[in-house]
């Protein structure tokens, strides 16, 4: 898989379908349980409510929307890679870019049962800061915090 071929760019909501599905399969493979808002309303979230707090942008490959991140510059409020395509720099990728542009400072949550996350986040520079379940899921989640050198 030639990761050149990868771009980043802005979300925009012709790419809410495929951004939505990649999001859902990524998440349910991720925590093992289904979605549980409606593929609508997960459409109007990410068209009309995620942006009104966090940028979010893309990993296209050949038009495809393989990866999404959605930040500002201090947390990072959702990171999905396609299933098909995670392990090969996809999210490093756009954590790198968030990185750069954060305060120097990010946080963010993610699922206890989801350990290739949690491997990912710490691989790259994140520390657990708490735990908890502040989520619709009513799953525990692990709080990790970044701060740049």
């Amino acid at each position: 898989m030639n990761q050149s071929k990868i771009k980043i760019t802005q979300y925009y909501p012709m790419y809410a379908v495929q951004t939505v599905e990649m999001w859902r399969d990524s998440k349910e493979q991720a925590i093992g349980q289904k979605e549980i808002h409606s593929f609508e309303n997960h459409v109007y979230f990410l068209n009309h409510l995620l942006p009104e707090q966090f940028q979010i942008d893309l990993a296209l490959l050949d038009e495809k929307v393989v990866g999404m991140i959605a930040y500002n510059e201090r947390e990072i409020s959702q990171l999905y890679i396609h299933i098909d395509y995670q392990g090969i720099g996809i999210g490093q990728t756009l954590l790198d870019k968030v990185k750069a542009q954060s305060s120097g400072r990010l946080t963010l949550s993610t699922f206890e049962v989801n350990e290739n996350a949690q491997r990912f986040y710490e691989r790259h520079g994140f520390g657990i800061i708490g735990r908890g379940h502040e989520n619709e899921e009513n799953l525990p989640d692990i709080q990790y915090e970044w701060i740049s050198e």
